[in-house]
């Protein structure tokens, strides 16, 4: 079953074919656990944190610092991801770990812009802790859901998922050109449409939760080795990171209203 996250999805066809088969033969590493997912995904949250609070910090001193590193963190995460992606290298420590230190440096980077540009002062802090506080609830309750089998991850849910991405995705690239080129930014100015394009873009990432939940469980169940737990940490981080900043956009979007 392929994963809303393509991370994930890249992590399963490869188990597929290291092993066509059920299981992993002698010559494999040691097989995966779920301790070695929580390890790995908790060191990649670690780093990113502290690197996006070295941001956050050196913007308080260099506003134009933290945006040049906020917008390198962007670029250079997307990469990672899809080099991980598409490139044969979703179970290596390596390219997680690199990219966990670019998107700290974008999600420092975005933090400042709201607490100190568009929102400002305190409030602006409370906003980044309320974010912090409905990124960690949506996980442990998406986290719960799928462990009560409360929604179930079928292929069927599965594809509608990622159409639903993929469509969100492309108004969001149409939506970035239009900002660009013609001032037009509806899907990001605050209005009501931005309100209801970020809440749609909360539910999908919960929702991503539960597809990379099932792969994570299906690797794990398929014996898959050890090292794939590097895989399965970056795909959690990714859906988190997305998660985080959609929350932050719309906690900002109700203030201004």
């Amino acid at each position: 079953m392929r994963s809303s996250n393509p991370v994930m999805t890249s992590l399963t066809e490869t188990s597929q074919q290291q092993n066509p088969g059920s299981g992993y033969a002698s010559e494999a590493p040691r097989p995966m656990t779920v301790d070695d997912v929580v390890t790995k995904t908790g060191i990649t949250l670690g780093i990113i944190i502290v690197a996006a609070a070295i941001n956050f910090y050196l913007g308080t001193m260099n506003p134009g610092t933290a945006m040049m590193l906020m917008l390198v963190g962007g670029i250079g995460g997307f990469i990672t991801v899809l080099v991980a992606s598409f490139g044969r290298k979703w179970g290596s420590p390596a390219a997680t770990l690199i990219y966990a230190v670019f998107e700290g440096f974008f999600v420092g980077g975005f933090s400042f812009v709201f607490a100190n540009s568009t929102i400002g002062g305190s409030n602006g802090m409370a906003l980044i802790g309320q974010a912090i506080v409905g990124t960690i609830g949506v996980f442990i309750g998406m986290l719960i859901v799928y462990k009560t089998g409360a929604v179930k991850v079928t292929p069927k849910f599965t594809k509608i998922l990622v159409g639903l991405i993929a469509g969100v995705a492309v108004m969001a690239l149409a939506n970035f050109l239009g900002a660009i080129f013609f001032d037009f930014n509806p899907l990001r100015d605050g209005g009501p449409l931005a309100i209801i394009f970020s809440l749609v873009c909360i539910v999908l990432a919960a929702l991503s939760f539960l597809t990379d939940f099932d792969q994570a469980d299906r690797l794990i169940r398929a014996g898959a080795p050890a090292k794939q737990a590097w895989g399965v940490a970056l795909g959690l981080a990714v859906t988190l990171v997305w998660l985080y900043t959609e929350i932050l956009r719309l906690l900002s979007y109700i203030q201004r209203n």
